[in-house]
């Protein structure tokens, strides 16, 4: 018994690394394709994690919302915070400093 709750427990360590990493390449094509859509160049190419939580989505179902960062440039020289909102695995929207690109 004690074989079957930690094969269980592994089974979904394993799950939830896949799913996030699956969250984690959305988030870096939404983020890649505001950027290139609001014309600001998107810095250091990747995103990060910052928040997660459960949530409950239109269909009423538990799953996972997700927060990312990355950050962007418009002249070049400067930096300036991004957001993307994962819920599932649905962008809901992409937040651009004070510009809002909802998906």
């Amino acid at each position: 018994m004690t074989e079957l709750i930690v094969l269980l427990l592994l089974g979904a360590a394993i799950w939830f690394v896949f799913d996030s990493l699956k969250a984690r390449e959305t988030a870096y094509a939404a983020a890649r394709r505001a950027c290139e859509e609001a014309e600001v160049q998107f810095l250091d190419d990747t995103v990060s994690q910052s928040s997660l939580r459960l949530a409950r989505d239109v269909d009423g179902r538990a799953v996972f919302e997700r927060h990312f960062r990355f950050e962007f440039s418009t002249t070049g020289d400067d930096r300036q915070q991004g957001r993307v909102r994962l819920l599932g695995s649905r962008v809901q929207d992409v937040n651009l400093a004070r510009l809002w690109l909802v998906e």
